[in-house]
């Protein structure tokens, strides 16, 4: 799961779960693959992120880096930033670990990088 998904997921809907955003990541296996760069698709996607839950969740599973823990201004005119929010938001991901509810404490299992979102028929 990279971590571009994880700041797109809730667990909203979830039984006494109001927000569910954003959850926690307990990783037991991470990869870093290479990925051709896109400054033009980093710089349109930096807007639609929530900027704290990316930071907060690179630096749980230890991939901060030498990311900024707040957004820059004219962030899309800077290749060197553009190019670290690229390796943490596409270059790392979470091959094997849980998602966890802020609100709930329900765990999520990642495998094989893809979260199994889905609630149990009791749990909606």
């Amino acid at each position: 799961m990279k971590l571009l998904t994880h700041n797109m997921l809730t667990s909203r809907g979830l039984k006494g779960v109001s927000v569910g955003y954003p959850l926690g990541i307990v990783a037991t296996d991470i990869k870093v693959a290479d990925i051709d760069f896109n400054s033009e698709f980093i710089a349109r996607v930096i807007p639609k992120i929530d900027w704290n839950t990316l930071w907060t969740a690179a630096h749980s599973i230890g991939h901060v880096g030498e990311l900024p823990q707040t957004l820059i201004q004219n962030f899309e005119n800077n290749e060197d930033f553009l190019r670290k929010v690229h390796h943490v938001l596409l270059e790392v991901e979470v091959i094997n670990g849980d998602l966890v509810c802020p609100e709930s404490g329900r765990k999520f299992p990642i495998n094989d990088g893809i979260p199994n979102m889905l609630f149990n028929e009791d749990e909606v």
